[in-house]
């Protein structure tokens, strides 16, 4: 059956466009729901005129999104983390879902994994070209970076424990020299400290002495 389209019908045509369909898929679907119509003078007028709004409408959307969107979104890079088992083959896949969520997060730009063209799922580790389409006539590219999980974090520990290491290394000779210097000074403290505890014992003994020869 021969068709005008009265709306888009992702797929198979836009409106306004006139083509031969199946005639199942014309009267079950189609004609039903008013996505199109007997391709009639008629109907192909008011289709025409409902083609040409939307054109003009489509306009002003990709105008928007180059002015507003495509600067940052276009050449954004975004890392996502995921499980990985041996020969670093991942656990899952990373989807269209996944790019969409990680790019909102780093740009703050609102969208939804169906903006994301990804032919199929992501299945290995390294950097990917992604597009993503903004309008219908709008894309950008992004950078997605597939990493192991842990590896940033694992990196960044080491990296913390060789600066604790060198910076106690550089503090244990001071540290050193300070317990050499103190040294000397603690001994003289303590011999003066024991020096009256000493005649203190001494005078008590003497006295112990006297008292015994007075005794005898």
């Amino acid at each position: 059956m021969k068709v005008v389209f009265l709306e888009e019908v992702e797929g198979t045509a836009r409106a306004g466009d006139v083509k031969n369909v199946a005639n199942g898929f014309a009267r079950n679907y189609l004609l039903p729901r008013r996505l199109a119509a007997p391709a009639t003078e008629h109907y192909i007028a008011i289709a025409q005129a409902k083609a040409g709004k939307e054109a003009r409408r489509q306009e002003r959307v990709d105008e928007d999104a180059r002015k507003y969107l495509l600067a940052k979104i276009d050449g954004a890079s975004v890392r996502i983390e995921v499980r990985v088992g041996e020969q670093d083959k991942l656990f899952g896949s990373v989807t269209a879902r996944d790019v969409a969520e990680a790019l909102q997060e780093a740009t703050k730009v609102e969208l939804e994994h169906r903006q994301i063209d990804l032919k199929q799922p992501i299945r290995e580790l390294g950097p990917h070209e992604v597009t993503v389409k903004l309008t219908r006539n709008v894309h950008a590219t992004v950078t997605v970076t597939v990493e192991a999980l842990g590896d940033a974090a694992t990196e960044e520990a080491a990296a913390e424990t060789a600066a604790e290491t060198v910076e106690t290394s550089a503090e244990a000779p001071e540290e050193t020299v300070e317990a050499l210097e103190e040294a000397p000074e603690a001994a003289a403290a303590q011999e003066a400290e024991s020096a009256p505890q000493a005649e203190t014992a001494a005078e008590e003994s003497g006295e112990q002495e006297t008292s015994t020869e007075t005794e005898g």
